[in-house]
């Protein structure tokens, strides 16, 4: 391709970009689900809460299933003003309580709620709220509630797998995380720094 060909192609890509840059003019937070089967749902939320710390603004994290874990997040965010809230019991395939985890769930599920509330959080981390609404600890609608209710300039990311479809339809944007190939499945051990 010539360079001249090349750079008429970049113009009308650019031309494209700046018409699309120019009709979003709607300012609002807004709802971001991370979600599928592949690894890097946790990751891309915190990634992108760090971002907003990084810029100043105030983010709180709640956190379901992961509770016993060391949370090298958690690490990092707290000492720059960031509340974690997280579900004490850890994984629920370990404790396998439904009585106690749904107990847990909705004992955090009530700072979930003031965050959600607090219009002083610019972001607010839901990190694996999706099992606990699959599971039936917690009611699909009082999610739906918070989530609609919550501050107009007040984003909300939404991880784990098998997002309820109501959830979905509600999210401004949605990621699906596809596994293609996992250390885990040929036998490595989970490693701090890299997947906790």
């Amino acid at each position: 391709m010539s360079e001249e060909r090349h750079q008429q192609r970049q113009q009308r890509l650019k031309e494209q970009v700046d018409a699309r840059v120019a009709a979003a003019q709607d300012e609002r937070g807004i709802i971001i689900v991370f979600t599928g089967n592949g690894k890097g749902k946790t990751t891309a939320a915190f990634g992108t809460a760090t971002r907003a710390v990084g810029h100043g603004q105030k983010v709180g994290v709640i956190q379901f299933i992961k509770g016993t874990w060391p949370n090298g997040e958690r690490n990092l965010l707290e000492p720059h003003g960031v509340e974690f809230q997280v579900m004490a019991t850890g994984f629920t395939w370990n404790t396998q309580n439904r009585e106690t985890d749904t107990a847990a769930c909705l004992a955090v599920w009530e700072h979930a709620k003031r965050m959600l509330a607090d219009p002083s959080l610019n972001m607010v981390l839901l990190d694996e709220i999706t099992y606990m609404v699959a599971y039936d600890y917690l009611p699909l609608g009082a999610v739906l509630d918070a989530l609609k209710n919550r501050p107009a300039h007040q984003t909300v990311i939404v991880t784990g797998r098998g997002c309820h479809r109501d959830i979905l339809e509600l999210a401004d944007t949605v990621s699906e995380l596809r596994p293609v190939k996992h250390a885990f499945d040929a036998g490595i051990k989970a490693q701090i720094g890299i997947d906790y």
